[in-house]
């Protein structure tokens, strides 16, 4: 989920689609989704379809953080600057 939010908050106020969420975060359409509709359950992403920018395509669904989400993306943040990662810890 850190990783999704990460990406989302990269360009908050813009709506994403899901293909594209997958090439930014490396994540698995089994994985992705389900974390964006879980996401979407709590309050973090909203979600609404988009009529194809080419005839002949079907709607697809995109996704953007919530104010709340952006709100949770902020401070994940700002706590993980502070902490170092796991590839940072002496051995």
């Amino acid at each position: 989920m850190l990783t999704l939010l990460r990406a989302l908050s990269a360009l908050p106020y813009q709506w994403r689609h899901g293909y594209d969420l997958m090439k930014d975060t490396g994540l698995l359409s089994g994985t992705l989704y389900p974390l964006l509709m879980r996401m979407s359950d709590q309050g973090l992403v909203e979600a609404e379809w988009r009529e194809p920018s080419q005839p002949g395509r079907p709607a697809r669904h995109a996704y953007r953080l919530t104010h709340t989400g952006l709100a949770l993306a902020r401070s994940v943040e700002s706590e993980t600057a502070i902490m170092p990662r796991a590839t940072e810890l002496p051995a």
